[in-house]
């Protein structure tokens, strides 16, 4: 299969989702290890064809999904996406897995979700992009108060698991917020500056 980086990192990529990606999900999601933490994913038998059909849905509601690779090897390794958004008010929700487990812990999936947020931030120009965890999964939260996302509510005992409760996690985070963080980096470097663009436009009278 062919994937394309879309935005580039120093570990990985995103690339917009092939069907063929599909065949590694099933895997994934079938994997209550890495399903459980994501919701309702681990609670139906995911088969090939179901996420085929997820997927396809997903982007006739103009969810954006993508695929994560490893920029070294081109495995692919887990799947980001947003979703719910709102053009109007510039808001979205997010998600985002690595189902390759030898990769947990090790960077990726921040540098995957830096990736997504300048994507969301300063491509689609969104505002504020909004994220629900579970209060067991302390690695996702790490990572995301890390890149300076804030808890705004909970909705408490919402999930049940194992005959013990947790609280969801809501945090957010602002399109100011993430650019003053990551001046320098990403979508923005790719633009001339003022100063060049104004010779190119000298140049080409």
């Amino acid at each position: 299969m062919t994937h394309y980086p879309k935005l580039s990192g120093q570990l990985c990529y995103l690339s917009p989702c092939q069907v063929e990606d599909v065949e590694k999900w099933e895997a994934w999601f079938n994997d209550l290890e890495v399903s459980l933490p994501l919701g309702d994913e681990a609670y139906i038998p995911m088969s090939e064809e179901k996420m085929a059909e997820e997927l396809r849905a997903a982007l006739l509601h103009h969810a954006h999904i993508f695929s994560i690779i490893h920029k070294r090897t081109g495995e692919l390794i887990g799947r980001c996406i947003l979703f719910n958004i709102d053009m109007v008010n510039q808001t979205a929700m997010l998600g985002l897995v690595i189902g390759e487990k030898g990769y947990w812990g090790k960077g990726y999936g921040r540098e995957a979700l830096r990736l997504l947020l300048d994507y969301g931030f300063n491509l689609l120009n969104l505002n504020n992009i909004m994220v629900g965890v579970f209060s067991f999964n302390h690695r996702a939260v790490r990572s995301y108060r890390a890149l300076g996302f804030q808890e705004i509510g909970r909705r408490r005992e919402a999930r049940l698991v194992a005959g013990k409760r947790y609280d969801v996690i809501l945090l957010d985070l602002l399109a100011e917020e993430f650019r003053a963080a990551n001046a320098g980096w990403g979508v923005a470097t790719l633009l001339p500056s003022a100063g060049t663009a104004r010779d190119a436009e000298r140049e080409s009278k």
